[in-house]
């Protein structure tokens, strides 16, 4: 009998603990049934870096660009008309950047800027596919906002700076939307497609092509501008993607680069010291800006791994971390280039939170 009660006493106190408990996660149900997520702490700002996680020599490298970086900005109008015209006078990019129908012809030539010893004959088909006309106006645009993918873009507020510029140029696909909106814009004259991207990213158009179509969206009616020329491999891919926005209705305007163009632009370049075997997307698109704006400013260019402002890390792009192709790009080199050219007074460079 004593042995019964006791098992009894045991399972009326396993009840009360379990009803307890019950009535705890009841109310706190209660409490929260309007769908209120309960409060957590404020997310907390990275601590700036110490140096060990600095990359090798940046902290010095890093002082002396804001040095030069920091003197008061002024456009200096003999220097920018001067640069101008050199750039202009040696590539010609608003006559012969982009192929048209114009000046590529069925039975012409095109020789490759990468391979220059790989031509590809203009067929009926080939020819088809290039601009009708020239995609730029016949007047400069006032103010031009090309924009790169650096980290440096993370959490600046730039969006709306950049939004307002009459023309904005951007790099590779990058995403505009889920947040990164307030941070680098969404408007957009014309953006880049780097080939390596439509493999990595659509399996090079080989298979479904809607995800392709449906991630520029974004992008509006802009212009894409790709490399079909460069190399042999990245022909048909950038075929590909022509195809697949015309047959699939896409607003936006595909169109081509010229490898006469780049390959002016890149003894253009040498000739101003750039020693990488092949400029960056971001230089190109600078470049393209010189002769088409007036007022040119750059946003998320900064090649290096940790902020200007307190030498907090970075990840290489404002949405991934992805290293570049440092023997192909000499991204440094270049960014020593466009400081000279801010620091004259050809260009600005923007630098940190907006």
């Amino acid at each position: 009998m004593r042995r019964q009660f006791s098992k009894s006493l045991i399972f009326l106190m396993i009840t009360l603990l379990c009803f307890g408990s019950l009535l705890t996660t009841f109310s706190w149900y209660t409490l929260n049934s309007n769908n209120v997520e309960p409060h957590r702490p404020p997310r907390q700002k990275k601590s700036p870096p110490k140096p060990s996680e600095l990359c090798r020599g940046c902290r010095e490298v890093i002082d002396k660009v804001m040095k030069r970086y920091s003197q008061p900005w002024k456009k200096n109008d003999y220097n920018y008309h001067k640069f101008r015209l050199k750039m202009s006078s040696e590539c010609h990019g608003f006559d012969k950047a982009i192929i048209t129908q114009a000046n590529t012809p069925v039975g012409s030539k095109i020789v490759y800027d990468g391979e220059k010893k790989k031509t590809l004959n203009v067929t009926e088909e080939i020819f088809s596919t290039f601009a009708k006309e020239h995609p730029f106006p016949n007047k400069t645009w006032e103010t031009c906002a090309v924009v790169g993918n650096g980290g440096i873009l993370s959490d600046s507020g730039c969006g709306k700076m950049i939004d307002s510029a009459q023309f904005v140029i951007r790099c590779n696909l990058p995403p505009l939307v889920n947040g990164y909106e307030e941070h680098v814009g969404v408007k957009t004259g014309l953006v880049t497609a780097n080939p390596s991207i439509l493999t990595k990213k659509f399996g090079a158009l080989a298979g479904r092509r809607l995800p392709f179509v449906e991630s520029l969206q974004i992008y509006g009616n802009s212009l894409m501008l790709l490399p079909a020329f460069s190399f042999g491999h990245t022909t048909p891919v950038c075929m590909r993607a022509a195809y697949t926005i015309e047959e699939l209705q896409s607003p936006m305007r595909p169109v081509f680069f010229n490898p006469d163009y780049l390959r002016s632009l890149a003894l253009f370049w040498r000739s101003q010291g750039l020693r990488a075997p092949r400029p960056s997307s971001g230089i190109m698109m600078v470049s393209l800006a010189l002769e088409l704006c007036d007022d040119v400013h750059l946003y998320g260019f900064w090649p290096f791994s940790n902020h200007p402002h307190g030498l907090h890390t970075l990840t290489n792009h404002y949405y991934d971390d992805v290293k570049a192709l440092q023997w192909f790009h000499a991204m440094p080199a270049e960014f020593d280039l466009l400081l000279q050219l801010h620091s004259q007074g050809v260009l600005r460079l923007h630098l940190g939170d907006c």
